[in-house]
């Protein structure tokens, strides 16, 4: 059903590609939007490792839930900012491609939890945390990308 990667060289193992979704602050979900036109929008995200699913947040309504609701599938895609060795003009990176299906999560304590998991990638600031949710977390939809298919590489720009 998926491609196989045609540089299989540059491909990144299953744990480096993990870390990578650990570590990065966002990304861009790209879903099928109106008149099936691609719609990627930025997100921030929390990979759970517990259940290997990506978790977003966002409001009760708009173009991004209407596609969910239309239609599933998702990819999500992430990069590193890349690194420069001395001298040279060109930059090497990773990215991660994850393909999957939405669900939106109706339970509002997980989406509480995940909610201050998601925020802690940002600030230890416990007490805005508590604060955002308390005055946010009502009207917040946590949904999640349940993953299909994940690859990623290594991508030299030269």
């Amino acid at each position: 059903m998926f491609r196989e990667m045609q540089r299989f060289r540059q491909q990144l193992s299953r744990e480096a590609c993990v870390e990578l979704l650990k570590r990065a602050p966002r990304g861009v979900l790209s879903v099928l939007g109106d008149d099936d036109y691609p719609y990627g929008m930025p997100m921030n995200h929390y990979y759970c490792e517990d259940d290997g699913r990506l978790y977003f947040h966002g409001g009760p309504a708009g173009h991004k839930l209407d596609a969910i609701r239309r239609h599933d599938k998702a990819s999500f895609c992430v990069m590193d900012d890349g690194v420069r060795q001395d001298g040279e003009w060109f930059l090497t990176f990773r990215s991660v491609i994850v393909f999957g299906r939405i669900a939106l999560i109706t339970d509002r304590d997980r989406t509480y939890e995940i909610s201050r998991l998601l925020s802690r990638k940002f600030t230890d600031d416990q007490r805005y945390i508590e604060d955002e949710i308390r005055h946010s977390g009502p009207r917040t939809l946590l949904f999640a990308l349940i993953p299909e298919h994940m690859t990623g590489k290594r991508v030299c720009e030269r």
